[in-house]
């Protein structure tokens, strides 16, 4: 009997006609938004608050119909039923993640695992039509809040709308419009009849336009702006985040005014302070104090991300920072501890192994230095220091080695490792790989 059944079910959904392409009445929609110019126009419905809500419906409904039936998660023949059939279809990678898009008249709806996972209007009736929609629900309530009620309906539509949008350019990769779509979503909810505005949509805001700085430094200021805007109404990530994107918006501005320096350091000190154990916020002051002449003295760091250490002995990034920070005060010898834990928790680490060879180059460097100011009364005590130089020198050579064999195309560490073989061929087997080093570096080079 069920198997009956289901064998005509079967046979009704065959039966089904096909659905037309989509289709989005544009006449009638833009009917409405004429109607309702002519009524603002009229000095008697223009000062009625019915007159303006109907508007902001209007515009709402101009927003939201070409992708009205659309939801992340709606299977692929649901899609078919509802709108009918794609133009085209392709395949498009979007953020290292391959899918099929189907191509509609108004957006372009992209299907992973036979459903619907994002999405990108493509043609809008009017563009703007989110923020005129919140430009009526605003006047309506001016001129008689007593219509709160009926504004913060409408204004919860078109926050919903905008978030949504959002949450589809993001998943799309459209990061600028994802955060112009919760900029406005947040710009609906801060009229007084809504209630009081979520900043996390700011903070959304921010954060994906930090994302984009490095593309478009422009975005570094609106992002900035967004962030800091969502701080002064209390908002903070659980992990206090929003610092850390924040001291990124300030430091991604440097070359407009310098002053944007000070700024990203108040950033993450304010960061530091109500959020002592964020480690993104620790790396930001440690990429500042030890790359910005005159922010500040790397010392003041040491206390901060040891007792970082403490909680997380195992993070190599914190290790690799407090070799950073030793290196900046010339502490080679705590620069080379730090950074031998590097290469001990992560063994196969490129930047580990080069800098630790660097480091120990370093340090021969200043030891060489000290001898040649040096005034020796005999030929063994001259011999004696030699002797500890080189030491360290060669102590230099297998981590060097270790991040050639890691990276061998890496021409910074073939000639450290030309030139040290060099210095050091009178230690035995040494002049081999001067010879080994020294013909790799040519080959390299291009050099007969």
């Amino acid at each position: 009997m069920k198997k009956t059944i289901l064998t005509a079910f079967a046979a009704l959904l065959v039966a089904i006609p096909a659905v037309e392409a989509q289709k989005v009445n544009k006449e009638a929609l833009l009917a409405k938004i004429e109607k309702s110019d002519a009524d603002i126009a009229n000095e008697k419905k223009s000062v009625k608050a019915a007159t303006w809500i109907n508007r902001g419906k209007a515009f709402y409904e101009v927003a939201a119909e070409p992708t009205k039936n659309l939801f992340v998660n709606m299977e692929a023949t649901m899609l078919k039923l509802t709108v009918g059939d794609p133009k085209s279809t392709a395949q498009e990678t979007l953020n290292g993640v391959e899918y099929t898009a189907w191509v509609y008249p108004w957006f372009t709806a992209y299907i992973k695992d036979n459903k619907v996972a994002t999405w990108k209007q493509t043609r809008w009736v009017i563009k703007d039509a989110p923020e005129k929609a919140i430009e009526a629900y605003n006047k309506a309530y001016e001129l008689d809040p007593k219509s709160a009620g009926k504004v913060k309906e409408g204004l919860k539509q078109i926050s919903d709308f905008c978030s949504q949008v959002g949450n589809a350019g993001l998943d799309a990769g459209d990061y600028v419009g994802a955060a112009n779509a919760y900029a406005t979503a947040y710009e609906a909810q801060s009229n007084p009849a809504y209630g009081e505005a979520d900043p996390a949509l700011l903070y959304y805001a921010g954060y994906l336009l930090t994302v984009d700085g490095s593309n478009n430094p422009q975005s570094f200021v609106r992002g900035g702006k967004y962030l800091q805007e969502a701080i002064e109404k209390n908002y903070a990530d659980e992990e206090g985040n929003i610092y850390y994107y924040l001291f990124h918006c300030y430091y991604g501005q440097r070359e407009a005014d310098k002053e944007n320096i000070m700024k990203a350091k108040q950033a993450l000190l304010t960061g530091i302070e109500k959020f002592p154990k964020n480690e993104r916020i620790l790396d930001g002051l440690m990429q500042l104090y030890t790359s910005e002449e005159g922010v500040g003295d790397p010392a003041d760091l040491v206390a901060l991300i040891d007792k970082a250490i403490a909680d997380n002995p195992t993070n190599v990034d914190l290790w690799f920072g407090r070799g950073r920070i030793f290196y900046a005060l010339k502490d080679y010898d705590k620069s080379i501890e730090s950074f031998e834990k590097v290469v001990e928790l992560k063994p196969d680490l490129f930047e580990g192994n080069y800098y630790l060879g660097v480091f120990y180059t370093i340090k021969g460097d200043e030891l060489n230095k000290e001898m040649n100011e040096k005034q020796y009364s005999s030929q063994a005590a001259y011999d004696a220091d030699l002797k500890t130089v080189n030491e360290v020198y060669m102590a230099a050579l297998p981590w060097f080695e270790k991040a050639h064999e890691i990276k061998p195309e890496d021409m910074d560490t073939l000639e450290f490792l030309k030139s040290l073989c060099f210095r050091l061929r009178d230690e035995p087997g040494v002049m081999d790989k001067y010879n080994t080093y020294n013909a790799l570096y040519k080959q390299a080079k291009g050099i007969e």
